[in-house]
C-alpha cells in the first residue's frame, strides 16, 4: 500500500492547494450521479450553462487516480473547468467508472464508452448536440479516452470532434512496461504483453482518428516524450495531433485548466479549431 500512495504522490494525487485563481460564474445547475449501468461507479455528472444555445458543445472528462482511486467530482477535476466551459456555453460531464481490481483498463474503457453512449443520447434535452462532444481525460483518465479515440470499435455507433488528452498516464504501454515503471503500472496492466499492446493508444492507433491534442507536463519527461511519440505516429498516419508542453506538475495540468489565462487559451484555441465552441 505504501508502495502504490508513493506512486500515487508522484503521479500528482496528492492535495495540493491551489491559489491565485479567478473562477468564472458557477454552472446553471448540476445534474448528479445519472446512471449508464448497474455498478455503483457507472455515473455521470452534468454541469449545465445558464444561457444554453441549441446545439450546445460538450466536453465530457475523465478523472484519473492511477486506475484506482479517483472521481468526478474531484477539485481538480471540476473546480476551474466546470464553471470555465459551462461560463462559454459547453456542457460538461464528468465520469465514473469502475476501478481496479474489478475492472482492468480495457473494461475502464468500456464504460467511459458506455457513459459516452447514454450522455450522447440524452444531449438534446441538455440542449447539446450528441455530434459536438469533445473527450477530455487527466493521467489514467486521458489514457482511457486516448485509447478509445485511438480504437473507436470500442464505442460503435458513438462520435466525437476530437480528444484533449492531460498528461495521459499511458500513450505507449509496452514503453512503460519494459522499462523501470512505478508498481501502479504492473497493477494496471499485468505482464501479458499481448495486453500491453491492446490497451496502448499509441498501438491501437487507427488511420482516420479524430484530432487529438496531448498536453503533457515539461516535468515530467516520459510524459512529454510519449506524447510527442504519439504525436508523430499519428501524423504518419495522416492523424491531426498537437502536443501542448507546460512547466506545471501533474496534478495542476488538471487543476488549473480554465483558470490559468494562457495555458486555458491554448487548449480553447484548439477547440475552437474542432468548431466546439
Amino acid at each position: 500500500m505504501l508502495r502504490f500512495l508513493h506512486g500515487a504522490l508522484a503521479l500528482g494525487l496528492g492535495a495540493v492547494v491551489f491559489c491565485g485563481a479567478v473562477a468564472a460564474a458557477p454552472p446553471a445547475g448540476v445534474q448528479r450521479d445519472i446512471p449508464y449501468g448497474s455498478d455503483a461507479r457507472q455515473r455521470f455528472d452534468v454541469y449545465l450553462p445558464a444561457q444554453a444555445a441549441p446545439g450546445a458543445p460538450v466536453i465530457f472528462m475523465v478523472h484519473g487516480g492511477g486506475w484506482r482511486i479517483g472521481s468526478k467530482t474531484e477539485t481538480a477535476v471540476v473546480q476551474n473547468k466546470a464553471p470555465y466551459f459551462t461560463a462559454r456555453g459547453y456542457v460538461f460531464i464528468s465520469i465514473d467508472y469502475r476501478m481496479l481490481p474489478d475492472a482492468d483498463p480495457l473494461q475502464q474503457a468500456r464504460d467511459v464508452a458506455l457513459a459516452l453512449a447514454a450522455a450522447q443520447s440524452r444531449a438534446a434535452g441538455w440542449g447539446a448536440d450528441p455530434r459536438r462532444f469533445v473527450l477530455m481525460g487527466h493521467s489514467a483518465g486521458a489514457h482511457l479516452v486516448a485509447l478509445l479515440a485511438a480504437n473507436p470499435s470500442l464505442a460503435p455507433g458513438a462520435s466525437w470532434l476530437g480528444v484533449v488528452a492531460l498528461d495521459s498516464g499511458a500513450l505507449d504501454v509496452p514503453d512503460i512496461m519494459q522499462q523501470r515503471h512505478l508498481p501502479l503500472y504492473d497493477a494496471a496492466f499485468g505482464r501479458d504483453p499481448a495486453f500491453w499492446r491492446q490497451v496502448s493508444p499509441q498501438h491501437a492507433l487507427q488511420p482516420g482518428a479524430q484530432p487529438f491534442l496531448l498536453v503533457c507536463s515539461s516535468q515530467r519527461e516520459r510524459a512529454c516524450r510519449q506524447a510527442h511519440a504519439f504525436a508523430a505516429r499519428a501524423q504518419a498516419a495522416g492523424v491531426r495531433a498537437e502536443v501542448l508542453e507546460q512547466a506545471k506538475s501533474h496534478r495542476d495540468i488538471n487543476l488549473q485548466l480554465g483558470a490559468d489565462p494562457a495555458y486555458t487559451g491554448a487548449v480553447q484555441t484548439f477547440l475552437d479549431s474542432l468548431g466546439a465552441r
